[in-house]
């Protein structure tokens, strides 16, 4: 029986100092699950993550990406999901919650993210093959069900169009209807109307969860 590790570290200098070897030992497969781009965001984490963002390595070797809808909410990321994509990463968007932020590497070998703090995000590695392979059967149970970003963008996201986004930036804004339809250049009756249009394309029963609704379809604020 294999000797089993298990062991926590703050913050993200101190995963990569302890842990940064396991990602270029990868052999088999590698796969993340996370909410969006910004969990492994620290430059330290983010330089060892991006070493296995590509998929050239061993025959059958593959990078799978799990991501929530967040991921697409801003250009700049789903720009970035098209050059991984393009180089062989398997990426794909999953409408349901995901498990703890996770990386599994070659099924052996697991690293949790915590909650983040002002002293830094803790992070959980462990080797235990019951846990690992515990998480990997949700992985792929979730993977199963998610689709690539292009077809969740074209089958679960209303389309918007300039005035529409104007509005949920308006709405996220804190600015009273007035000076909002103000700065639209709307009436406060066009702007209401807007509003109510925008609620309903989002399926929200009240502005408030119009926005959390949009945060959810990794709609761009």
């Amino acid at each position: 029986m294999r000797n089993e590790q298990v062991f926590s570290v703050r913050g993200d200098a101190e995963l990569v100092a302890r842990a940064g070897h396991l990602f270029t030992s990868t052999r088999t497969e590698f796969v993340c699950a996370a909410r969006d781009l910004r969990t492994w965001a620290q430059p330290e984490a983010r330089g060892a993550v991006q070493n296995r963002m590509h998929a050239s390595g061993p025959p059958g070797f593959a990078v799978r990406k799990l991501f929530s809808p967040l991921a697409l909410a801003d250009e700049a990321d789903r720009a970035h999901l098209r050059t991984v994509r393009s180089q062989g990463v398997l990426v794909r968007i999953s409408g349901s919650a995901l498990p703890h932020e996770t990386i599994i590497i070659d099924r052996r070998v697991m690293i949790l993210a915590g909650q983040d703090s002002a002293t830094g995000r803790e992070y959980t590695v462990t080797t235990s093959q019951t846990l690992v392979d515990g998480v990997h059967s949700l992985f792929s149970a979730i993977w199963d069900t998610a689709v690539d970003p292009d077809t969740y963008l074209r089958e679960n996201v209303p389309h918007l169009d300039a005035d529409g986004r104007a509005i949920l930036q308006a709405l996220g804004s804190g600015l009273t209807d007035a000076s909002a339809a103000g700065r639209l250049g709307l009436s406060v009756r066009t702007y209401r109307r807007r509003v109510a249009e925008l609620m309903a394309a989002l399926d929200a029963a009240s502005r408030f969860q119009a926005g959390l609704r949009a945060g959810e379809l990794g709609l761009p604020r």
